[in-house]
């Protein structure tokens, strides 16, 4: 399998698990010039852009490492572009990672802030 065939497997496992936690979902592979969200979702009060990462296994390190200080950066100014074009000023925002292996679903809620942009990891 390819890698993009997996990218959208992971994508819509990652959907059917936020809407069966309640999210709405707003977009998905939301792009502008600056970058792409993988899904836009709504959770109660909060605007939460979630980066969804997919790996069958540990080879090349976890998912979640696969989150760089550099991709932050641009998933926080990818939403900013977001927010603004619809509006969304003062909106609460939230910052997810979702992860989808052989091992099943993994959801870090907040696992950023608009400040962890160009900081290291932390996880």
């Amino acid at each position: 399998m390819n890698n993009r065939y997996e990218g959208i497997v992971g994508e819509e496992t990652a959907v059917e698990y936020l809407q069966a936690k309640g999210y709405k979902i707003l977009e998905r592979n939301y792009a502008n010039k600056v970058g792409e969200i993988d899904v836009v979702a709504q959770d109660h009060d909060y605007i939460v852009f979630v980066e969804v990462k997919r790996r069958l296994d540990d080879r090349y390190g976890r998912a979640l490492e696969a989150v760089t200080p550099a991709k932050i950066a641009k998933i926080v100014r990818c939403a900013e572009w977001y927010l603004t074009a619809h509006r969304q000023y003062n909106a609460d925002v939230r910052f997810d990672i979702v992860t989808v292996g052989s091992s099943g679903v993994e959801h870090v809620v907040n696992a950023f802030t608009r400040q962890d942009a160009g900081r290291r990891n932390h996880w």
